[in-house]
């Protein structure tokens, strides 16, 4: 008996040690969203540059699209407009969902018109490739997609199903490895 709890220490420090290692070799921003597969959430909002429009699921289902959360105060959203706009002109359908950060900061009343203002500047510097743009001030809808920060993009197809995550930028690398795949084989 007072052999076998000599064998209790080692194996709970082999038991963290190889967990351990473990942690060594994993991707700590590959956190798969617990949305894929799963449909669309449902809501209703209002457009960023019209508020008087009003968008819901339906809107973003009908064809396969890339919902794009983003935002001006985001610099990584810089760096993917260009290319998401390249996408867009070769027939890819994206929709934004403009995430606020303003929000957080705001006591009282936010400024939408100086949003508006900030997000005409930065699409007509870097390219517009969204469709219309989701104005998620609240971000109800950021919170039920498991959103993290900006950009992250899902691909959902005509059905309103979640194919695919993306925390970050897409680029072209990106595009061809984890998204034009699953594009290519739903035609």
């Amino acid at each position: 008996m007072k052999n076998l709890r000599l064998f209790i220490p080692i194996g709970v420090f082999l038991l963290t040690a190889v967990f351990l290692y473990k942690g060594l070799f994993s991707d700590p921003t590959n956190i798969e969203n617990a949305n894929l597969e799963r449909p669309f959430p449902e809501f209703k909002l209002p457009d960023l540059m019209d508020p008087s429009i009003s968008y819901s699921k339906q809107d973003v289902m009908g064809d396969m699209t890339l919902v794009n959360v983003w935002g001006t105060w985001c610099v990584t959203c810089r760096v993917e407009l260009p290319f998401m706009t390249r996408l867009r002109q070769q027939g890819v359908r994206i929709v934004g969902v403009y995430y606020d950060n303003a929000a957080e900061a705001a006591f009282g009343n936010l400024d939408v018109s100086q949003t508006q203002q900030e997000v005409k500047e930065m699409l007509a510097q870097l390219g517009n490739p969204f469709q219309f743009n989701i104005y998620d001030v609240k971000r109800d809808l950021s919170l039920d997609l498991g959103v993290t920060g900006a950009p992250e993009s899902f691909l959902v197809n005509e059905k309103g199903i979640i194919l695919a995550h993306r925390r970050g930028a897409i680029d072209e690398r990106i595009w061809q490895k984890e998204f034009a795949p699953i594009i290519n084989g739903a035609k």
